[in-house]
């Protein structure tokens, strides 16, 4: 068992009580669309932007508290955990941890309040995976703003935003900014609508003007540290992957004990017993790799270790993929049938292994490790 203090066992607590009580009964209702009115009674209860400061209105609490009240909340209802967790880990915390003060003064307060969201656009058609492909240019303008110009594809949920982060290139190399999207040359040019019913928008810019004040790191070194800020980004994702397999488990034990075929419940059955005993198996394994690594970080005042989050994201992606399949083969027919619980997890699931970085992309990474640095020590 993973070892809470008073104050995360009341957080964990308080919020299931909430979740279960408040988003329970609509969790598989939204399709893709925002969840304001479970955000605003986040808000409401004071745990939304716990770890953000508290001269913004937040929690003053740790990117640790964050994960676990994200898990608490995608437990119940996985797509308020994805924009809970994406408010907490993405774009607030960057502009909580590079921004300048006056960013943080607009920007920040009104997210803590769940009033506005801020997303990001690092994607472009022609540059994915590959960062360093982006032609999105940011221009340094005679009185101190920025111009911005490029295109941006596959941003969540942007229609949503009063803002967005923009990676892009400054003269000296890559760099990130805030830009407002009621901006003028800011232009939405198409709307691309996922599996699990999100809507993602690719994004046009024609000389954009960013103020100055809303540069957020540009030069090598600070690149460097954004960089390695991501890596709470993919600890995010995989806290919503783990969470949404749970979701699936506690359901496909529910269905297993009031199933009955033969005279008996379905969950008697070796064949089905053996699959929750491998669900909550794999499971289980993903928290603790995926606690241990965003604990160490906290502890430590640093960010999360590069290999043991890459090895976290990797393994809670494809380990939600497993366990929401084993789910819809407990269901049987009824878990494939549109419309049920267990087949919206599955559309929902399958995205953890693209969004955030691929299989691929993880794996090639964890191998540099490996062959650079030798597997893990004590």
């Amino acid at each position: 068992m993973l070892d809470l203090n008073d104050e995360q066992r009341m957080i964990v607590s308080s919020l299931r009580d909430i979740c279960e009580d408040k988003f329970e009964k609509t969790a598989a209702d939204w399709n893709g669309e925002m969840p304001w009115e479970n955000l605003r009674i986040l808000a409401d209860q004071g745990f939304y932007g716990i770890n953000l400061a508290e001269e913004y209105g937040g929690g003053g609490m740790t990117e640790f508290e964050a994960i676990l009240a994200t898990e608490v909340i995608g437990r119940v209802c996985p797509l308020t955990a994805w924009q809970y967790g994406d408010q907490h880990l993405i774009s607030p915390r960057a502009i909580e941890h590079f921004g300048s003060e006056a960013a943080k003064e607009r920007y920040l307060p009104p997210i803590v309040r769940a009033e506005e969201r801020i997303g990001v656009g690092m994607s472009e058609p022609q540059a994915g995976s590959d960062l360093k492909a982006m032609e999105t240019t940011f221009e340094d303008r005679d009185d101190g703003d920025i111009l911005v110009n490029g295109e941006k594809i596959w941003m969540s949920s942007a229609p949503e935003c009063v803002a967005t982060i923009v990676w892009g290139m400054f003269p000296e190399g890559m760099g990130t900014v805030i830009m407002d999207l009621d901006s003028e040359g800011v232009e939405f040019i198409g709307d691309f609508t996922n599996m699990a019913g999100e809507v993602q928008s690719q994004v046009a810019m024609d000389d954009v003007v960013v103020p100055e004040e809303n540069v957020l790191v540009r030069g090598e070194d600070m690149f460097k540290r954004q960089m390695e800020a991501l890596n709470w980004e993919r600890l995010a994702g995989a806290t919503i992957a783990n969470a949404t397999a749970l979701c699936a488990l506690d359901q496909a034990i529910q269905y297993a004990k009031d199933r009955e075929q033969f005279g008996q419940p379905i969950g008697e059955f070796q064949g089905v017993g053996f699959k929750l005993a491998e669900m909550v198996t794999e499971l289980q394994a993903s928290r603790q790799l995926l606690f241990q690594t965003a604990k160490n970080a906290v502890e430590q005042g640093r960010v999360p270790d590069p290999m043991e989050t890459l090895m976290a994201s990797l393994y809670a992606a494809q380990t939600a993929g497993k366990v929401v399949d084993e789910a819809v083969q407990i269901h049987g027919a009824n878990g494939y049938m549109q419309g049920h619980d267990i087949e919206y997890l599955y559309r929902f699931a399958r995205g953890f292994r693209i969004g955030g970085g691929t299989d691929e992309i993880h794996k090639r990474e964890i191998s540099k490790f490996v062959q650079r640095e030798g597997a893990p020590r004590l």
